[in-house]
């Protein structure tokens, strides 16, 4: 069983053709996690916040910080209000393979948050989305996932891959890209969308995976107000969507979805058979 603070208990409205009523979900938390070496952050990985020492070190052998355990002569995990700091010191000469290291760490973390180095950056501020806009029907939230499935070359392909795709009012997936990381398929559609001079305003972000707090941020700050994914989001990332009066939209199936988050936005009643 997860510790009690992996988990956050989220009310929300369940939508099906039978009808709408309350719910109430349980979300993941998802939490900065900053990795430390000597002082020195290297990473900041939003996480699960439970087993840090193991993530840490799982984290320190994999990305070539320690070539074994015994390379750490200290280790802590120090909580703060805006996340985890895990902080290790090194023996012997692993300073200058570390300096190494960093130098090269330019890209290659497989995390949503490359390129950030403090717990504060990982949360930052957003802008707070337009009331209004276009609206979606309940229909084509249901449907929405099954529409991107035509846009999945890749997919059909590997299944090893996500996808994001702009749906506009209507039901129709107007442009679509995928990508072995969910988090550059997003960065894809969104540069996409900037290409074809589409209004993220006027329709909703589709996605195939779960929502995190990165992929909140990305459709905030592309102005998007509706985001609609097959799969939960977390707790954090909910609340993310909420100050930023996202409209957030989950679980979506032929047969329905879970609307988290300003539901103004999708129009609900009779929703007839494709």
């Amino acid at each position: 069983m997860a510790s009690p603070w992996v988990t956050h208990s989220a009310a929300g409205v369940s939508v099906r053709r039978d009808g709408v009523r309350d719910i109430v979900r349980a979300l993941p938390e998802e939490t900065p996690i900053a990795l430390v070496f000597e002082g020195t952050t290297a990473a900041v990985m939003m996480a699960t916040p439970d087993d840090i020492a193991d993530f840490a070190m799982g984290f320190a052998l994999t990305e070539g910080f320690i070539a074994h355990p015994g390379d750490v002569s200290e280790f802590e995990i120090v909580p703060h209000e805006q996340g985890i700091e895990a902080r290790f010191w090194l023996t012997g000469d692993r300073s200058e393979a570390l300096r190494t290291r960093r130098r090269n760490m330019l890209g290659p973390v497989g995390c949503g948050l490359c390129g950030i180095d403090s717990l504060e950056q990982a949360i930052r501020a957003l802008p707070v989305l337009e009331d209004g806009g276009s609206a979606i029907s309940q229909c084509d939230v249901a449907r929405g996932a099954d529409a991107l499935r035509a846009h999945q070359p890749l997919h059909d392909q590997t299944r090893a891959v996500h996808a994001a795709g702009f749906m506009r009012p209507g039901g129709t997936i107007v442009l679509a890209r995928e990508d072995v990381g969910r988090h550059n398929a997003l960065d894809k559609l969104i540069g996409a969308m900037a290409h074809a001079k589409i209004d993220p305003r006027e329709g909703a972000i589709v996605l195939t995976s779960r929502i995190s707090v990165e992929m909140v941020q990305k459709s905030v700050i592309a102005g998007c107000p509706i985001l609609v994914a097959v799969s939960a989001p977390t707790a954090h990332a909910l609340r993310l969507a909420k100050g930023s009066k996202l409209t957030l939209a989950a679980f979506a199936r032929n047969d329905g979805f879970d609307i988290f988050s300003h539901p103004e936005r999708i129009k609900t009643g009779a929703c007839n058979a494709a």
